[in-house]
């Protein structure tokens, strides 16, 4: 064979294995199938609160360690809660001394009160009629010369007296009749109110001295001990929540337009057995940032990107806090 024609078989057949191994990997011979699909990288959300009381005291009880599980509402610190009960026992006597007076202005005077002004009416009364009757006497003895100019005086200033003194009897049996004053009534029921405030707050400090857990979690740190001297600033437990789960994800521009809030996802890890689980966008940030080393996509170390916020809607599947894990758009992998 001349050596143009080896060079043509040559040929033909490089171009023949080509084709095949184009066609066998999908290059050419059919059409590439488009996909909705995304893989997005992240981490579950480490979310811990630090707990601590609302009112200075001493440590008595500490009921958990660290990597203990708690539920909402597990009590797990408790303080001296001597002081307190004292403050509420003084609080509760102001109430119940307001709340007396009060009701003592609104009762008004009591039936032998009003009797005794009555009394002194009467009293009054006689009074004044004798002071009367006796200046009369006075200014018909004057003509005669059988009483002094004097005598008369004495006469005219004991039925003055006896006037005012009436009046005097009669006014204050008015107002015994009419009962405490309006002013006097609000005063009372004022200060009634304010030590019923002081009596709710000295129940909610007593309450404050019970320290429970706001929501499912693990602590994860136990900052004090029992006996120690606590101000409202100190923390004494951290605990890591639990419920909801959360995945912090980013995601580049060019795959913005495949994710919408809302939509759902499913969540897997790299634990060997486990399934995916399902979730949701529950939130997209509107400001692009650099990609966090966290991150461990090569592609979008260098690029902005958008940070996700995956609901896990099956808090049950497993996940711990910080674990990396895998979100996938549309159909489950």
């Amino acid at each position: 064979m001349r050596p143009a024609a080896r060079v043509a078989v040559v040929l033909v057949a490089t171009l023949a294995g080509l084709g095949a191994w184009l066609v066998h990997t999908g290059r050419i011979g059919r059409a590439s199938a488009p996909t909705d699909t995304l893989t997005l990288y992240g981490n579950v959300d480490i979310r811990q609160v630090e707990l601590g009381f609302r009112v200075a005291g001493r440590l008595d009880t500490m009921r958990f360690e660290e990597g203990q599980s708690v539920t909402a509402g597990t009590l797990l610190a408790t303080l001296d809660a001597r002081p307190f009960e004292d403050q509420l026992r003084l609080a509760q006597a102001d109430v119940a001394a307001q709340d007396a007076n009060v009701k003592k202005l609104l009762a008004g005077n009591r039936p032998p009160e009003i009797a005794r002004a009555r009394a002194a009416v009467d009293e009054a009364v006689a009074a004044q009629e004798n002071a009367t009757r006796n200046l009369e006497r006075a200014k018909q003895l004057i003509e005669t010369g059988a009483v002094t100019r004097a005598n008369l005086d004495d006469a005219v200033a004991a039925s003055q007296e006896a006037d005012a003194r009436l009046a005097s009897a009669k006014e204050t049996y008015r107002l015994l009749l009419q009962g405490s004053r309006a002013e006097d009534i609000a005063a009372g029921e004022a200060s009634l109110q304010a030590a019923q405030a002081r009596l709710a707050v000295a129940q909610t400090s007593l309450d404050d001295t019970r320290l429970a857990s706001p929501s499912d979690g693990v602590v994860i740190s136990r900052v004090r001990e029992p006996g120690a001297i606590v101000s409202p600033n100190d923390v004494v437990y951290v605990v890591s929540l639990t419920r909801s789960v959360w995945v912090r994800a980013y995601i580049g521009e060019p795959q913005l337009g495949q994710v919408r809030l809302g939509m759902d996802v499913s969540v897997t890890s790299d634990t060997p057995g486990s399934r995916p689980a399902r979730g949701h966008v529950g939130f997209i940030s509107p400001t692009a940032e650099f990609t966090p080393k966290s991150v461990e996509t090569p592609e979008l170390r260098t690029e902005l990107v958008y940070r996700m916020r995956i609901v896990v809607d099956e808090p049950e599947a497993g996940f711990q806090q910080g674990m990396p894990v895998n979100v996938h758009t549309g159909a489950a992998p």
